[in-house]
């Protein structure tokens, strides 16, 4: 892991991917076929990306039923303590509908409703991922939408990780599809035989999943296109090394395109850091994974002050921020760009992935310059409510007229004067 000094090095950030002309190609194949041939295409594609055969594509009651009994009651415990904090969070994110009424009738407000539908993909392949589940679903159910549908790929025995049946159990998901990748997209976006459509897909995935997502934007809406993963810490002398490295490669496991930079304002801290992430490297059982991810796309910076590292931090626009100084509190007003942010020596990252309730689908590649993490708002719509008596009709039909005018739109200025008698056509 590099050492470099800021002011001699200009900051790099993780860009999307956004795949090859191959991927893009084979994206687009796929979801034609799935369009035209429905439930056939999934299944031929299940055959030939995740090497089985199912008899059905949903996921049953007693599937899951058989899922609960296999995982241990004390790991069960903890997710269902985990959804209980996220279901908290979420909560306190619901906007009501609103009007406002004013002196001469008028009356103007919002109306907000749920999205009838939504999809939730939840990646499988190296790894499986419980918390992608509540992380996506507990949102939409506090949303309240009507019909939440889960895909996740199936093993080559046909079946869903135990702990990811769990955790749809938990969070109120209960029609479940065996079925990943661009074609699982696909079905959501355009429905199967067996799969109806969605309105809204979430959920993150390999770069198949990100480009269908990308392909199918405007049929459904999407929350976000996700990039690698990736963590900064910023951090001073009083920052424990070990604890440091740790929470680095906690990003850089997941992937070899994955990021895990440090900006430190001590050089002391800079190299004892990377000594020690050498050492825990060593001993990942992801290790090869992590260490592409560490020697090619992460680096250790050294800043002049404090404020130097701050903007180095705002440049890079991280998916998770943790703020390791001693007033780490008071560092959380200058930054303005981060996904999530982890405050103090005991936030570290996983806690916020797993347990502590805000939502673990952050804005990556830089993206949190303009975005926000998944909220319980991806899943509702929000509508205009105009109402004008006659008297606020009066008062100010002849101001729309002439705006209507201004933009050459004669037939707008004719609509409100079919209403009103200051002038004839």
């Amino acid at each position: 892991m590099r050492i470099q000094k800021l002011k001699d090095q200009k900051i790099t950030r993780q860009s999307l991917d956004n795949g090859t002309e191959e991927q893009r190609k084979a994206v687009q194949e796929i979801i034609e076929r799935v369009r035209q041939e429905g439930d056939a295409a999934v299944r031929h594609y299940t055959r030939l990306f995740d090497k089985t055969e199912l008899q059905s594509l949903a996921v049953t009651e007693d599937e899951v039923d058989e899922a609960l009994r296999e995982l241990d009651e004390d790991i069960l415990a903890v997710l269902q303590e985990a959804a209980n904090n996220i279901r908290s969070f979420h909560e306190r994110q619901v906007q009501q509908s609103w009007m406002t009424t004013h002196e001469n009738g008028t009356i103007l407000g919002q109306k907000v409703t749920p999205l009838d539908a939504a999809g939730i993909y939840v990646p499988g392949g190296t790894a499986a991922y419980p918390s992608s589940v509540l992380m996506n679903a507990i949102p939409a159910q506090v949303a309240g939408v009507g019909r939440i549908v889960m895909v996740t790929p199936p093993g080559e025995d046909g079946k869903v990780p135990a702990g990811v049946l769990a955790a749809a159990r938990l969070s109120g998901v209960r029609e479940i599809y065996k079925i990943g990748g661009a074609q699982a997209v696909a079905a959501l976006a355009y429905g199967t035989e067996t799969i109806q459509p969605v309105d809204k897909i979430t959920g993150p995935g390999n770069i198949y999943v990100a480009l269908a997502k990308r392909e199918v934007f405007g049929i459904v809406d999407i929350d976000m296109i996700a990039g690698p993963s990736d963590v900064t810490v910023l951090a001073d002398e009083t920052a424990v090394p070990r604890e440091v490295a740790a929470d680095l490669l906690s990003q850089a496991e997941h992937g070899e395109l994955s990021q895990a930079n440090l900006v430190t304002t001590s050089k002391e801290l800079a190299e004892a850091v990377q000594k020690e992430v050498e050492l825990q490297l060593a001993e990942l059982p992801r290790q090869e994974m992590a260490r592409v991810a560490i020697e090619e796309h992460s680096a250790i910076y050294i800043a002049d002050s404090l404020d130097e590292a701050v903007e180095a931090v705002n440049e890079i626009a991280p998916e998770h921020l943790e703020i390791q100084t001693a007033n780490s509190m008071e560092l959380v007003g200058q930054i303005r760009h981060a996904g999530a942010i982890f405050v103090g020596r005991y936030s570290s990252e996983p806690i916020g992935d797993y347990f502590a309730g805000p939502n673990h689908t952050l804005p990556t590649s830089g993206t949190a310059r303009f975005s926000s993490p998944l909220l319980v708002d991806d899943f509702v719509k929000k509508s205009s409510i105009i109402f004008y008596s006659e008297a606020a009709f009066q008062e100010n039909a002849d101001k729309v007229a002439r705006f209507a005018r201004l933009e050459g739109l004669e037939a707008h200025a004719r609509a409100v004067e079919a209403r009103y008698n200051v002038k004839k056509y």
